[in-house]
């Protein structure tokens, strides 16, 4: 699949706008008309290049986890990377117990754009470059920035994580 380009809006262009040259006493309002400049056509332009998603729905099934890049992790794909045509890609992931740190502890990185990690259940401790070794607990979130090097240094038996990346398709790189 083609990797997607994420481009920056262009800056709008501002309003100007034409007041009574009177001064106006702080508080209260100059009670003349205000005209502004129509807006350009950018904004319209803008909004049609934007992705095209659709509408998707996923309800959770305990049989709906299925094995994905690891041994230890089983995944349940939420339908976002389909309905954004590949922009991103949202799963859950189910941490398999018992942790062996000898296997999760392999270090690595993810050539993504964007990832937010989201703990839903239970606890995880990792080690990310620049911050030293961190736990996660339920209700912890944390963003990694793209290429940041990291590994998982041990989880809890009933550890689930929301993962939420862009762009969906993308390469992990082992370090060790």
């Amino acid at each position: 699949m083609a990797r997607m380009k994420h481009r920056a809006k262009p800056a709008r262009k501002t309003q100007r706008v034409a007041r009574k040259s009177h001064a106006v006493a702080p508080g209260r309002r100059s009670g003349g008309k205000m005209r502004s400049r129509r807006k350009s056509s950018t904004v319209a332009n803008n909004k049609s290049r934007a992705h095209r998603h659709t509408f998707v729905a996923t309800h959770h099934r305990p049989d709906a986890f299925e094995q994905g890049l690891r041994r230890y992790a089983q995944y349940r794909d939420l339908g976002i990377a389909g309905a954004t045509s590949g922009m991103v890609r949202a799963h859950v992931i189910k941490m398999i117990p018992p942790c062996d740190p000898a296997e999760v502890s392999k270090r690595h990185f993810h050539d993504v754009e964007f990832q937010m990690i989201y703990v839903l259940k239970g606890w995880i401790k990792g080690e990310y470059e620049g911050a030293g070794v961190v736990t996660m607990r339920e209700g912890s979130c944390w963003l990694q920035p793209p290429k940041i090097k990291h590994s998982v240094l041990d989880y809890s038996d009933d550890c689930e994580l929301l993962e939420i990346i862009m762009p969906a398709d993308f390469a992990t790189v082992e370090l060790e």
